[in-house]
């Protein structure tokens, strides 16, 4: 793959671009170096990743905001401001990859920690995974594009009940209501994560593509627009180096070798 600059909050390893959100020197808060730095990444030239992982470095995949950052701004208004314009240009640029998106989320998603949980197509939790909106408690709307988010996840009935109580959701209910895809073991959620994420990057690129393209348009599409738009792209897909190599390995018996295809 093009070699995608590499920090200490970016890294690509066999098609996967790592990015650390928050660290354990910022106290497990949103590292607003890592959130740069990944925008960055995922808008550079020649980025072909296969599949983007977030994770935290610390005991948290991310514990809010930096709330004494936050106090200690002469001007709060500006600061946070700020702060928001650069984490929506991060969601942005995730909503606007074609590659999948998998969260590692150990310990607390809170704030706008949770906003990326729910930003990704794929978020794996531990038994002790916790997540809040936790802007309530600090007298904060939300950011991030939880508002936005959480209702196509849960319901817009659930997403209010969830917002304005400030709820605090265990693993176990997040995962019945959508936001994380499965639960594992506490010390097994970056290893079953990365392990996720290097098998969609060996996947057909082209097909997650498709996939996610066909999801955000059924957003807004009828059923009959969205038929539409399923037989056009599946008939492309049947003649794509992806699809001819699925088919071929499928009617062959063997597994498909998607590398290099796209």
């Amino acid at each position: 793959m093009t070699s995608t600059a590499q920090t200490e909050y970016v890294t690509d390893v066999d098609g996967v671009l790592q990015i650390t959100i928050a660290t354990a020197a910022n106290g497990t808060s949103m590292d607003f170096a890592g959130i740069n730095a990944g925008t960055a990444a995922l808008r550079a030239p020649g980025f072909d990743a296969g599949a983007i992982l977030l994770i935290g470095s610390g005991a948290n995949f991310c514990a809010g905001g930096d709330v004494r950052g936050f106090a200690a701004a002469e001007d709060r208004s500006a600061h946070i401001h700020g702060l928001a314009t650069d984490l929506h240009e991060f969601v942005r640029a995730l909503d606007a990859t074609t590659v999948p998106v998998v969260a590692a989320v150990q310990g607390w998603a809170a704030g706008a920690g949770m906003s990326l949980v729910l930003a990704s197509d794929i978020a794996i939790g531990g038994s002790s995974t916790k997540m809040r909106p936790a802007y309530p408690g600090i007298g904060l709307s939300p950011d991030g594009g939880m508002s936005w988010l959480l209702p196509r996840i849960v319901g817009t009935g659930r997403a209010s009940e969830i917002l304005l109580t400030d709820a605090i959701l265990d693993a176990e209910e997040a995962a019945r209501l959508g936001i994380l895809s499965r639960v594992v073991a506490d010390d097994q959620v970056r290893a079953e994560a990365l392990k996720l994420a290097a098998a969609l990057a060996a996947g057909p690129r082209s097909t997650h593509a498709s996939i996610k393209k066909l999801l955000v348009q059924s957003k807004s599409a009828t059923l009959s627009e969205q038929l539409d738009s399923e037989t056009e792209s599946i008939a492309a897909a049947a003649s794509s180096p992806a699809g001819r190599e699925g088919v071929d390995a499928f009617a062959q018996k063997r597994k498909p070798d998607y590398s290099g295809l796209g």
